[in-house]
């Protein structure tokens, strides 16, 4: 879908490779410009599965030789994602205004988790902080724990690299009209707080408000997951009155005067402890078993490898290539081959292809 769109990497964490393996896995060219030596992180592979689809040559930025090879790529490209503090490559004279000296219509995509101006812009943080402050973690638990949400994903993932890549595409759209370039500013901070605006609507109508686990999606009987037998996990999410009528149907319990009614919030802590003891006396998959195929809104809890196993997996959602488990592109497009994983490659495997293609070799 992107094919012929080039795509200028800076090796950075989470989110920004993220977001240019997403554009990769679109069919865009990606060449990674990995930093001399090891990974940036401690204890993350060298050849990392966010680089699947890319190209690879390693620079040193610091170096003004190499800082120029680097404009030079910028110039030929499209986009370019970096994922520094703000002013990082402004000091290594790599920011904006030098690239876009080079290549006016260039979309210069910057991946923060404050912004690149704000009060915060200059301190250190990760996901859960992001999150934390910009209100996208307040509903993320049972009432009476701490608010827990899947690592990386509300955040890194959700709030930041998505949001990133919706930036990049716009702006491509826009530079390819007018030959202008821009500058995407995509913040963790922002972006999970934009996430909310959904919920913001429930509450709109009334439906939401502050108190964690009284609300139409994270208090209920019939919106959370229980505990099995075996540990296990089921998930049940039956919102619809029709589909909350199946749920009871399946379990017996559609003459039972106290799940009637469904929406008395007086009634839906009783009501969660008593499905509690009942999907506790039963294995997960027992659970699985009765409700497969229903309208019920009731699924198993997976792991990503019992995932790769399930029968949905007939879309080849995950695959395992050399037993490095991972998911497909998403979403798919009509008229296009069936993805195949592709390579990850080593640390600068094209450096010298690509000096050869800027007739610096």
């Amino acid at each position: 879908m992107l094919k012929g769109i080039r795509i200028l990497e800076v090796e950075g964490l989470g989110p920004a490779p993220f977001a240019a393996m997403t554009l990769a896995d679109l069919g865009a060219e990606v060449i990674c410009v990995h930093r001399p030596g090891a990974p940036p992180t401690p204890g993350m592979p060298e050849r990392s599965l966010l680089d699947r689809g890319k190209r690879s040559i390693t620079l040193d930025l610091k170096a003004p030789a190499d800082a120029e090879v680097f404009l030079k790529l910028a110039a030929t490209a499209d986009g370019l994602i970096e994922g520094f503090r703000p002013g990082v490559m402004e000091r290594l004279g790599l920011g904006p205004a030098e690239c876009h000296a080079v290549n006016p219509g260039l979309v210069y995509g910057r991946m923060t988790g404050w912004g690149q101006d704000s009060p915060l812009a200059q301190t250190a943080g990760h996901d859960l902080n992001y999150i934390s402050l910009s209100g996208a973690l307040w509903y993320a638990s049972n009432p009476g724990d701490a608010p827990l949400t899947p690592a990386t994903l509300v955040g890194d993932i959700g709030g930041g690299a998505m949001y990133l890549v919706a930036g990049m595409l716009a702006g491509l759209l826009k530079a390819r009209a007018s030959g202008e370039g821009c500058v995407v500013d995509a913040a963790i901070y922002d972006g999970s707080a934009h996430m909310m605006n959904l919920l913001m609507s429930i509450r709109q109508a009334g439906h939401f408000g502050v108190t964690r686990g009284a609300n139409l999606l994270d208090g209920p009987h019939w919106s959370r997951t229980y505990a099995c037998a075996d540990g296990g996990h089921i998930s049940v999410q039956c919102l619809e009155p029709k589909f909350y009528a199946l749920f009871l149907d399946k379990l017996g319990l559609a003459e039972d005067p106290a799940f009637q009614l469904q929406f008395d919030r007086a009634q839906w802590p009783v009501l969660t402890a008593r499905l509690a003891g009942l999907f506790a006396a039963q294995p997960r998959d027992h659970w699985a078993t009765l409700f497969d195929s229903s309208d019920a809104c009731v699924a198993p809890v997976l792991n990503p490898e019992e995932a790769m196993a399930h029968p949905m997996n007939v879309r080849g959602t995950w695959a395992a290539p050399d037993g490095v488990l991972q998911a497909a592109p998403a979403p798919r497009f009509s008229g296009q081959p069936e993805w195949e994983p592709p390579q990850i490659p080593e640390r600068g495997q094209h450096g010298q292809d690509i000096l050869a293609e800027l007739d610096l070799r």
